[in-house]
């Protein structure tokens, strides 16, 4: 007997099918389900299933001042299953982190801030005293299950008098950690983006790629992509979103797709204030933003499921496959219309709303905020 049957599941570009799902797991997907189940959910013709939505740039230690939410504010009520909290717990509080995480309905991960208070100021990389290797080394022995990467913010209020530094020793960090995953923060120079990008490898992440500053990936003169940010694109350093407070822009992104980069992962960088007072508010209105800028409703969901679990190796996720994690996103889309705003007031009008319904995580099934 399943514990769960989803009957008439329907990707966005697929057939009906039936999911069974014991344990917490993907046990069987088949045309038609006619074994038993304890629960079962009919999806309806007009909804869509995909696997659970990954949101791989948030910030939830509830205990910080700067930067935090809840997770399961925005994850479980948002449609979103799993999130990644991009850096704002360091080695010395990430413990702290650890217990509230597993408190929560949504799967919560860490990107482990190579500063070892994470977040609690903004300037936490102008002293380069705070980056202690073996302190790193330690934690991620102690949490290997939830720390799946490392952060490093480099931008001019975080680094202070410290240039590239900080990323020449996050790398440093990283190649004596078995390469794990490495998402580094973009903003005002220093250091000068080239450099940045320079230092980086294939399957690093760069987050914030579509800021609208002068240090990011578009020219200002010329109104076309840096030629060097191609060059790094097409080496393998993965794009992230980001949306954030300050670094989302329409134009930068209309920019980039008209030229043909795309980004690899969508995240909202989404906090409490940016939540509740905009302009980010959940995942799935960042996601409608790059549908209107003219990205595909099929690679959006590819951005936020496929590629992000890939991206930090989150090898149960990601897919409706047999054996993954039963973990879903259940959405509908809505004809009507919807004014979205990017972090510097330009403004877009939809005609096509995206409407997470249920969240589904290890196959247990939870309404979303309406």
């Amino acid at each position: 007997m399943f514990d769960l049957v989803i009957k008439n599941a329907k990707e966005i570009d697929g057939s009906p099918f039936d999911i069974g799902i014991q344990a917490g797991k993907i046990t069987a997907i088949q045309s038609n389900i006619t074994e038993k189940s304890k629960k079962m959910l009919i999806i309806e013709p007009n909804q869509y299933l995909s696997a659970g939505w990954i949101d791989d740039h948030v910030h939830c230690f509830e205990e910080m001042s700067l930067y935090y939410d809840y997770p399961d504010e925005i994850g479980v009520k948002k449609g979103v299953t799993t999130v990644i909290d991009a850096g704002t717990t360091g080695a010395n509080n990430i413990g702290k982190f650890y217990e509230y995480a597993k408190k929560a309905k949504t799967n919560v991960y860490a990107l482990l801030n190579i500063s070892k208070w994470g977040i609690i100021a903004q300037d936490e990389l102008a002293d380069l005293t705070k980056i202690q290797a073996e302190l790193v080394k330690e934690k991620l022995k102690t949490y290997p299950d939830f720390i799946v990467g490392l952060k490093a913010r480099l931008s001019r209020t975080v680094i202070g008098k410290n240039g590239i530094v900080p990323l020449q020793l996050a790398k440093k960090i990283q190649k004596e950690n078995e390469n794990l995953p490495l998402m580094i923060h973009i903003g005002s120079a220093p250091p000068n983006l080239e450099e940045i990008l320079n230092l980086m490898d294939p399957g690093d992440i760069l987050t914030h790629c579509f800021n609208g500053k002068d240090n990011g990936i578009l020219d200002q003169k010329t109104k076309k992509i840096k030629p060097f940010v191609f060059h790094a694109y097409r080496q393998g350093i993965l794009f992230d979103l980001g949306h954030g407070t300050d670094s989302f822009n329409f134009f930068v992104a209309e920019t980039a797709f008209k030229e043909q980069l795309k980004v690899h992962s969508i995240s909202s960088d989404i906090y409490i204030r940016n939540r509740q007072f905009g302009p980010v508010y959940d995942l799935a209105t960042t996601m409608e933003k790059m549908h209107a800028i003219g990205y595909s409703w099929s690679e959006i969901l590819t951005a936020v499921t496929k590629t992000p679990a890939k991206s930090f190796h989150l090898k149960q996720k990601g897919a409706i496959k047999l054996h993954f994690d039963a973990d879903f996103t259940l959405f509908e889309f809505l004809k009507e219309p919807k004014m979205l705003i990017d972090s510097n007031g330009n403004q877009r009008i939809i005609s096509e709303q995206m409407k997470p319904l249920k969240t589904i995580i290890g196959g247990n099934i939870y309404d979303c905020e309406s």
